[in-house]
């Protein structure tokens, strides 16, 4: 399977939105509901939680072939064996990042401009996170790029990109019209009373 097609369905388990179902029951939820990835994202776990929720993660998703992507930590990501870490653009640096990963490790990296994106293509990145799509509740957008703002990015690179910021089932669509191989999601999926439920329901909206 390509990347850019284990790329389409994206889940970001949140211990505060996904309350009180822990990471790993949502991260569950998501699989059973189709989603291709799950990325972990927890800045307030120590470094030995974040790896041991990595490693329960990871085989979580192997069990039903998701890629795991830890965020910002790519000593957690190697450590746990998950297949990628995903980089801000205040974490380590693409090449830096690219330097320590071995063959086959993903390294994602957030744009939220052309700028930022040809940057992050031309220092090895395997993908994109271009955003925000949306207003989001999940975290503050100083970014708001809008579905013309993600196909303005998309236009100028060759990677795989997903989107992410406030997207829905309905807005699905023009987010793929836009370039992008997949989304990102986080509250409308693990805030949901049904997580698996939501999860395909987006799951359907994407070829």
């Amino acid at each position: 399977m390509t990347l850019r097609k284990r790329l389409r369905l994206c889940v970001i388990p949140d211990r505060i939105l996904g309350a009180p179902r822990s990471l790993e029951e949502q991260t569950l939820c998501a699989l059973r509901g189709g989603a291709t990835a799950i990325q972990l994202r927890d800045k307030n776990a120590s470094t030995r939680e974040l790896y041991e929720t990595a490693v329960t993660l990871k085989r979580l998703c192997d069990d039903c072939g998701a890629l795991l992507i830890v965020n910002d930590r790519i000593d957690v990501a190697l450590a746990a064996g998950a297949d990628g870490v995903h980089l801000g653009q205040s974490d380590l640096p693409v090449p830096e990042a690219r330097r320590l990963a071995p063959p086959g490790f993903l390294v994602g990296a957030t744009a939220h401009s052309v700028e930022e994106a040809l940057q992050a293509e031309q220092n090895g990145a395997d993908y994109l996170g271009i955003g925000a799509a949306f207003p989001t509740a999940s975290k503050t957008v100083t970014t708001l790029l809008g579905p013309e703002g993600i196909r303005h990015v998309t236009s100028r690179i060759s990677l795989p990109a997903i989107a992410i910021g406030g997207i829905t089932p309905d807005r699905v669509r023009c987010v793929l019209d836009a370039g992008v191989c997949g989304v990102a999601v986080i509250a409308a999926v693990v805030a949901s009373a049904e997580p698996e439920k939501a999860t395909r329901e987006f799951a359907a909206h994407i070829p």
